[in-house]
């Protein structure tokens, strides 16, 4: 039988190795955690969870910048759930998380981003015009904590009036749906070149989504032989009803947004979206080393894309000149 000196060693011995135990089995939970906490936090802000597809080149461009989420920066989502009214607490909550960076995509996003802080630095691609929106002072100094890039530019102004023109040179009688509360000079722009090209272009506008049918009988009271779409989130969530409405009367579509070409549009001419959301991962990259977003100019699309249906061509009866053909990005047959 042990005496009391005897048993009570053995118990500090027993007591020393649980303890050494102990923190052998504590020390990588605590490792992990202090990793954890070292990495840096980027925050994206969406409408819906669906949008996690089309902002891929923006994870693809700090991958290839060396960034790997859960390795050396963590990605924290919110989204409102394709609801526009929960868009402000879906970014309140990014918020609170305290990110290094916030990205938005999306013009209709962003000023919920904005009004949920004026501190985190935010990265955004946004469709329409971010100064005459009031999203930045200017593009080349954006002041405040927001920067990024816009889809607007020169080069577009006018543009589907000219393509339109070069597919259907006998063409005297376009409509043009838009919605007044994008701010975006395209629809302005649109209206010098029709005017410099003969053509009468009849203003369709829609705030809200019970305004589409009323716009669609405008179009057919005026005879409308083409229908020019300026892209904006209310447009692009009611597309499905602009496609039927198109292939229904047999109107000619055109337009700068791509996904206008999946709507059954003859042709689209518009910034490579891909590239903008590229671009925007060497901003990100930029913030998280420090710089800041009152110094990074607002960025313009650098490369167009011009795509044609051929299919849909066909279905109208038109031969879209070999010449426009070429200069195509890309032909869908």
């Amino acid at each position: 039988m042990y005496d009391a000196l005897t048993l009570g060693a053995a118990m500090r011995r027993r007591e020393f190795i649980t303890l050494v135990g102990g923190a052998a089995a504590a020390w990588p939970l605590g490792a992990r955690a202090q990793q954890r906490g070292n990495l840096r936090h980027i925050g994206i802000l969406l409408n819906a969870k669906q949008e996690k597809a089309v902002i891929s080149p923006v994870l693809q461009g700090l991958e290839q910048l060396g960034y790997t989420d859960g390795k050396n920066i963590t990605i924290e989502y919110r989204d409102a759930d394709g609801q526009y009214g929960r868009l402000q607490e879906a970014a309140d909550d990014l918020v609170r998380l305290k990110p290094d960076v916030i990205f938005s995509f999306g013009g209709e996003q962003a000023p919920f981003a904005k009004s949920a802080t004026a501190t985190i630095p935010i990265v955004v691609v946004v469709s329409n015009d971010p100064v005459e929106s009031g999203l930045v002072k200017s593009l080349g100094r954006p002041g405040g904590n927001i920067t990024g890039l816009t889809y607007v530019h020169d080069m577009l102004a006018g543009k589907s009036v000219e393509l339109l023109r070069e597919v259907m040179p006998q063409v005297s009688r376009v409509a043009i749906l838009w919605n007044p509360n994008h701010a975006d000079p395209e629809f302005r722009e649109t209206q010098k070149a029709a005017g410099t090209l003969g053509v009468q272009l009849q203003s369709l506008e829609v705030r809200e989504p019970k305004d589409f049918d009323g716009a669609f009988q405008a179009a057919l009271r005026e005879r409308a032989e083409a229908l020019i779409v300026i892209g904006s989130r209310l447009i692009f969530l009611n597309r499905k009803q602009i496609e039927d409405f198109a292939e229904k009367n047999r109107l000619v579509l055109v337009g700068v947004p791509s996904w206008l070409i999946d709507a059954g549009a003859l042709l689209t001419y518009g910034p490579n979206v891909s590239d903008l959301l590229r671009r925007a991962s060497t901003y990100i990259d930029k913030i998280l080393k420090g710089a800041r977003p009152s110094d990074l100019p607002m960025q313009q699309p650098t490369t167009f894309e011009l795509v044609i249906d051929q299919k849909t061509a066909k279905k109208l009866g038109i031969v879209v000149p070999p010449t426009l053909i070429a200069r195509a990005d890309k032909t869908i047959e």
